[in-house]
Parts: C-alpha cells; structure tokens; sequence
C-alpha cells in the first residue's frame, strides 16, 4: 500500500493555526464594516456642541480644509496646529475624507480628526461615495445634507456630488435647500458648504442656474465654500457678488481660516 505523506506537517499545521487566530487582526472581513468605530451621528453630536458654545460675541472663526484622502501625517499635523490655538470655534472638513470610501480609512481620518480640542463637522465628498462609501459616512457621520447655528450664522452644508450618486437621488437637493429660504431662525447671515463647486464635473450642472437661484433667496449670504480641486480657489461664478472660496487639499499642509462678524469677513491661508 502506498503511504501518502501528510499536507501538514506539526509545523505547518502550527502556522496555520496561529494564522487563523490572529486573523482577526491582519484582515477586514468587510472593508464597509462600520463595527470599529466607537461613535455614530458624529456630525449631529458635534454639532450640538458648536450650537452649545458661548456666541455672545459677535465674531466668528473657523477653519475649513478638506480632501484628507491617504494624508493622514499631514491631517495629523493639522490637528495639531489647530490644537495650538485658542481662537478657532470649529473646523470644517470639506469632503473626500476618505480616497476609496473604505470603513478603515474612514476610520484612520476620524482617530486624528477626533483630537481636534474643538468640534468638527465633516461633508461627503465624491471619492466618499465609491462602492458603498456612501453608507459608511451616513452610518459614522449621519445626513448627506445637513445644517446648524453659530454666532447668529446660519451654515447650509450640501452634497454636490452628483455624479457619483448616478444622478439616481435630488443632488443638490433642491427640496433641503428650499426649506431655508423663509428661515425663521435668530440669525443675521447664511454660509453655504459643499465639496463640490457649480460647474464642476461633478455638480449637476443642468440644475446649476436653479441652485444659485435658491442661493441667492438665502439670508444675507456671506460667501459659499468647496473643496475637492486640491487647490486655492477664489470665484464668483454667477457675477452676483456671491464668493466661492475652495481650500487646498491636506498634502499642501494649509487651511482657510474665516473670521466673521455681523459686518465683514476676512480669510486667511495658514500653512503648518
């Protein structure tokens, strides 16, 4: 009779074992998996701070930055510089946290954004929505469009990311825009937030002209921001007067930081 040697030998069978113990740790079963994260409705919760702080004064400051992607030093360091002032109410986070919509890097950006000493809202970007991106931001971070309140300012924060959702839902949804319009809320002035601007290849750009029409309905609008361009951005793309400012991406290590009172607004580009 012919013996027929084992498949494994101790050793191997060893490896094999040691291999499917600790493979919990060297793979992601699901890279959509949402189980890591140790907080949901992250913009909502940060958002009840922002609308909790003191706004007896009338200036505002706030940093806006965007596109993170695969810069996590240079986002950590970013945290960092933020951490070293006392001046900033909050900061913004433009959209493409992520550059594959995957559960870890969505995961990896939150860890070093979470250190920020103050609150932090972050928008969808388009390389947000790949493959099922779209539900890992609504599970972590909550609404595709959302708003709030600060020192009398009212922020409008939209998905513009039309063409990644397949034109298959309203983006820019006119009907959540349309309900600022009469806003009967305590405020002096309006900041609409996107990732992507007007014109842009993935704006829907058929419904351009009835944005800005809703846009321009809003109280006092002070100026519009976007990221997605990877680069410093200044536009009136309506000749209306409205200015689109855009920030760079995180790998130029710099920020927008926007100082506004009842009166004016000024930026500055902080590099780090």
């Amino acid at each position: 009779m012919k013996t027929i040697t084992p498949l494994l030998s101790g050793r191997w069978l060893l490896l094999v074992c040691l291999l499917l113990t600790t493979s919990c740790e060297l793979f992601e079963y699901h890279p959509y998996d949402t189980d890591a994260f140790d907080q949901t409705g992250v913009n909502q919760s940060n958002i009840e701070e922002i609308e909790a702080q003191d706004d007896l004064s009338d200036t505002l400051r706030f940093a806006f930055m965007g596109d993170t992607q695969r810069f996590y030093d240079e986002t950590e360091d970013f945290v960092n510089d933020l951490n070293n002032r006392d001046d900033v109410d909050f900061v913004i986070h433009g959209g493409d946290i992520t550059d594959f919509g995957l559960s870890k890097e969505y995961k990896w950006i939150y860890d070093i954004m979470k250190n920020l000493n103050v609150p932090f809202v972050s928008l969808i970007g388009n390389h947000d929505v790949i493959g099922h991106g779209k539900n890992v931001y609504n599970e972590i971070y909550g609404d595709f469009n959302f708003t709030f309140i600060s020192h009398r300012t009212r922020f409008i924060c939209l998905n513009t990311n039309a063409l990644e959702f397949n034109y298959s839902t309203p983006v820019p949804d006119f009907d959540y825009m349309l309900g600022f319009v009469n806003d009967s809320a305590d405020i002096d002035q309006t900041i609409v937030v996107m990732h992507a601007a007007p014109y842009d290849e993935q704006f829907n750009n058929n419904a351009v002209l009835m944005f800005n029409y809703i846009v321009e309905q809003y109280k006092n609008v002070r100026f519009c921001l976007h990221a997605h361009q990877h680069k410093l951005n200044e536009s009136d793309f309506f000749d209306n007067g409205i200015m689109y400012y855009g920030c760079d991406d995180m790998e130029s290590r710099s920020y927008l930081l926007f100082t506004v009172t009842p009166d004016s607004y000024n930026f500055t580009v902080e590099y780090y």
